[in-house]
């Protein structure tokens, strides 16, 4: 195209959706899971799993693309370093209707890295940059990238701003950083998560030095208040990960009062009944109950009947001819307990 739109420069909603995300999370946050959340937030941007450019582009699995209308807003996350092939897999998102591609530079994985994509991007922020450029010249929805503080050796307070100034200058106008290094040799990707330590003064200092970039940071956080407190100190955006997906009703449902000042706090029960015709409509198509209520187990965490709550679906959901009712009998017996 010969000009960037002007949603490409920062579609200034989303932007606001972004205030809270729920981070892409490999076999977790898929559509059934993402369709759950939003019924537990209305505003909250959700993410896809990470897609592989070559999967698209290459491999035609543009089944990856599916999702309900029901998520918008939500953002497909990216795995490449080609930018032809990024440029081309971004199109096809565009097409498949989501509002926002992002790109990772985070994921640890030894098959992300086998790839020359994910966080081993953190040490060639030049490729990301023209990924990042010949993305926005292809579709008018934001290009967004998702990064890590550093890889290995790196030091992030040299690095990471040198990196934010070269995806600044191709265009990008909004940035997750994951404030975390990653070691991509001498941890597993669950460690990664978990052993290096956290640097959050660091994103706060890039938000200080870049104050015309949309930045969200990640890692580690754990409630809505810790999101609040986050957003409250100056940053834009706070993104969730395992907490929103174990316990997803007490990081979403009072999001939408709290974070955006929309609504009311929703209700996990409610939710469970609004996912009934969903899971029906799903189960009619091929699906499997036991693919969809395996992302409901921690709807009621901490709270009475959680217990049966999630040992009636995690027994009952994987037999043959499982279906909705299951559900129903398991919220039952939640609210039986919770009337007690």
């Amino acid at each position: 195209m010969s000009e960037v739109s002007s949603k490409n420069k920062g579609n200034k909603p989303l932007w606001r959706s972004a205030r809270l995300s729920v981070a892409p999370m490999m076999d977790w946050t898929d559509r059934h899971c993402r369709y759950l959340h939003r019924l537990l937030s209305r505003e909250a941007l959700l993410y896809t799993e990470m897609v592989t450019a070559p999967a698209l582009v290459r491999g035609g699995a543009l089944h990856l693309l599916e999702f309900s209308a029901e998520e918008h807003p939500v953002a497909l996350q990216l795995g490449g370093s080609d930018p032809e092939e990024l440029a081309e897999a971004a199109r096809l998102g565009e097409q498949a209707g989501y509002d926002e591609i992002n790109l990772n530079c985070g994921c640890p994985s030894d098959r992300v890295q086998s790839g020359a994509f994910g966080a081993v991007l953190m040490q060639t922020p030049e490729l990301v940059a023209d990924c990042v450029s010949a993305m926005r010249e292809t579709v008018e929805v934001e290009v967004t990238v998702k990064c890590r503080i550093g890889v290995d050796e790196q030091e992030p307070e040299e690095v990471l701003p040198d990196f934010l100034g070269k995806i600044r200058d191709a265009g990008c106008r909004r940035v997750t950083i994951h404030a975390r290094k990653a070691w991509l040799q001498g941890l597993s990707p669950k460690e990664n998560r978990d052993i290096p330590p956290l640097d959050y003064d660091l994103v706060h200092r890039m938000k200080a030095a870049f104050p015309d970039l949309h930045i969200s940071i990640n890692g580690g956080i754990a409630t809505l208040a810790e999101a609040k407190a986050y957003l409250d100190r100056g940053l834009d955006g706070v993104m969730v990960g395992r907490a929103a997906y174990h316990q997803p009703a007490d990081v979403l449902c009072a999001a939408d009062p709290e974070i955006y000042g929309t609504g009311t706090v929703s209700d996990p029960g409610g939710a469970v009944r609004q996912m009934l015709p969903y899971i029906e409509a799903r189960l009619s198509e091929g699906a499997k109950l036991n693919q969809i209520t395996r992302h409901m187990l921690g709807l009621f965490a901490g709270k009475p009947g959680a217990r049966q709550w999630r040992r009636m679906l995690s027994e009952g959901a994987c037999r043959t001819g499982a279906g909705p009712e299951l559900v129903q009998e398991a919220l039952a017996q939640v609210e039986t307990r919770a009337a007690a």
